[in-house]
């Protein structure tokens, strides 16, 4: 007998006498409709193996020592990236969301198709059965899983197909998918991906590099495009998003460019722009240091621009960034001073509700001429938030982040240390229309330096000496200029 014939006696063999939870039926039809869905998409036997194997670690007595005797080290490697960790001796409704968090980590890590194929398999194969209860009993199908919430079900049908689309979303098993995901939370998904849609698949072949920033490369495509090629953790909601949120930007009256489409570049996706022929306002500032008033006058402008533009009707794309400082304030600083993150909470608690834009990542690296007009661009971070959210992210930019990372800066601004740092007063004086800018700098630094402890947490509570000294650092000055701010209005 052949390998898959062989696997699916093993398999058939260790589910004896067990039957799925949603259905009643052998667990055995489960693993063999899955090995069948990953036939319409591969033909290669190790992963359909696979399929066949992929609950025998998890679900029975099996081993994956004894799959990789029997069937190889390949098939042995896509079992282990699908089993999830058992975390015996705690409820499984408990540990639910832990352990689809580290299977999707898992899955994202290894960038493996073969495995995404799996997953694609065993998920299509589950959100069938529960559609069909869903059909037959409503919102009461989800009483007979561990997590009941339909809503975490959805977060994890949702973000697996999001990790998905990229290499699958041209297979019938992928639109097959996200049809059934619609049918039980009606408008995850954009309709037009359950129909036929090829992503542009194009090359960097010829493309003139132009530079990079924290998430995308720039390249020249063409005489009249650019190409701005994401990094491999974003994924294509994250464009779509930032597409949508450039359109809203420029409906608002706000200047900036839209995006012609979006391309895939091997294993990243990118947008297309139109061609700026300019440079960026750091790039003119470095050419023309003499003209730092000018420059900063002109960002001023653009900033209370963005500010002055109120959103009245709510959509999903905008967050509300409040949120985002709270989680600053409760993993940072709440795990070194309590007192104080209490004190800091009840200042953003009494900032005025507010439906106004910021940009999110507002600095002169985000700024290009076109001729006598200066464009916005990177709209990935717009959200509504008071203002002062948008100037402490500045001061993060121009001090904050000088202070401990200067590399990091350095990096991105092709100008010195002391000329960031001219430049930012200038253009709080230039904003706030006033020479008195002490408080309101102040009030900046307090809120920057409560965003900077919170990152030198988010790799985790073990800090590196660097981290260390990095967060007393940050600590320090909070202290410091709590003394001196009493409310983070303006």
């Amino acid at each position: 007998m052949g390998l898959f014939e062989d696997a699916l006696i093993f398999a058939t063999k260790k589910h004896n006498g067990k039957v799925r939870k949603a259905t009643g039926i052998p667990a055995i039809l489960h693993s063999i409709e899955v090995a069948h869905i990953i036939s319409t998409i591969t033909t290669n036997t190790e992963v359909m193996v696979a399929g066949l194997l992929h609950d025998v670690v998890e679900d029975t007595d099996g081993t994956l020592d004894e799959i990789r005797e029997l069937f190889g080290d390949r098939v042995a490697e896509l079992v282990d990236l699908e089993t999830e960790n058992k975390y015996e001796g705690i409820d499984k409704a408990t540990s639910w969301k832990r352990r689809k968090d580290e299977t999707i980590k898992r899955l994202k890590a290894h960038n493996d198709k073969d495995a995404e194929i799996l997953w694609l398999g065993d998920k299509l194969s589950n959100i069938r059965s529960l559609a069909n209860a869903y059909s037959e009993q409503g919102v009461k199908a989800f009483d007979m899983f561990h997590q009941k919430d339909p809503n975490m079900h959805l977060w994890y049908y949702k973000t697996i197909g999001e990790v998905l689309e990229m290499d699958l979303n041209t297979t019938g098993a992928f639109k097959e998918y996200i049809y059934h995901i619609n049918y039980i939370w009606p408008g995850t998904f954009a309709n037009e991906k359950v129909k036929y849609k090829k992503y542009r698949e194009i090359s960097l072949d010829g493309c003139q590099y132009i530079g990079s920033g924290a998430k995308a490369d720039v390249y020249r495509y063409n005489d009249e495009q650019v190409l701005k090629l994401y990094n491999e953790d974003n994924e294509y909601k994250d464009i779509e998003r930032e597409s949508a949120l450039t359109r809203l930007a420029f409906v608002a009256g706000i200047p900036t460019v839209i995006p012609f489409g979006i391309v895939k570049v091997g294993k990243r996706y990118g947008a297309i722009f139109e061609l700026l022929k300019s440079k960026t306002v750091s790039m003119m500032i470095a050419d023309n240091p003499s003209e730092l008033g000018k420059y900063a006058t002109i960002m001023a402008s653009i900033a209370r621009k963005v500010h002055d533009t109120h959103i009245s009707e709510k959509t999903s794309l905008l967050p509300e960034s409040i949120n985002k400082v709270y989680e600053w304030i409760d993993n940072g600083i709440a795990y070194e001073d309590e007192t104080l993150a209490t004190s800091i909470r009840k200042m953003v608690e009494a900032l005025p509700e507010t439906k106004t834009l910021i940009h999110g990542d507002f600095h002169t690296g985000n700024v290009i001429a076109q001729g006598s007009e200066y464009i916005l661009i990177d709209m990935d971070g717009l959200s509504i938030c008071h203002p002062i959210v948008e100037l402490a992210r500045i001061y993060m930019f121009y001090i904050g982040f000088w202070e401990v990372e200067t590399p990091l800066v350095e990096h991105f601004m092709p100008y010195s240390i002391e000329t960031g740092i001219e430049f930012y007063n200038k253009f709080i004086r230039a904003y706030l229309e006033r020479d008195d800018i002490q408080d309101v700098v102040n009030k900046s630094a307090l809120l920057c330096y409560v965003r900077l402890v919170q990152r030198c947490y988010s790799k985790g509570s073990e800090l590196s000496s660097e981290e260390l000294k990095a967060k007393d650092y940050y600590m320090g000055r909070i202290r410091k200029l709590i003394k001196e701010v009493e409310t983070l209005t303006f």
